[in-house]
């Protein structure tokens, strides 16, 4: 079997407002949670109680997500300075950022 190589190169990923996104959605999470929770015992009596604590892992793990998006973002801005402070130490234009 041949081994397969791609035809054309990877697009660049998106980015955009990925923290605001991550928010977002881990407040939808724990809103779903906290409207479910007067209603448990309807849950329980017909065996759908995941239905809630998927709702609370949903928002436990979108803080996790919020605390990497957050972290990675502050990389990628602190890399692209040091890029720009490193392009003006060498006396040369760096090249604009696609940000």
């Amino acid at each position: 079997m041949a081994k397969w190589t791609p035809k054309h190169e990877a697009p660049e990923p998106l980015e955009g407002p990925v923290v605001a996104t991550i928010t977002g959605g881990t407040i939808i999470w724990f809103v779903l949670f906290v409207v479910q929770l007067p209603f448990y015992g309807w849950f329980d009596d017909h065996g759908h109680t995941w239905w809630v604590w998927t709702c609370l892992a949903g928002g436990g793990l979108g803080l996790i997500g919020i605390w990497y998006v957050r972290r990675r973002e502050a990389a990628v801005k602190r890399a692209a300075a040091e890029r720009e402070s490193a392009g003006e130490r060498a006396g040369r234009p760096t090249a604009p950022s696609a940000e």
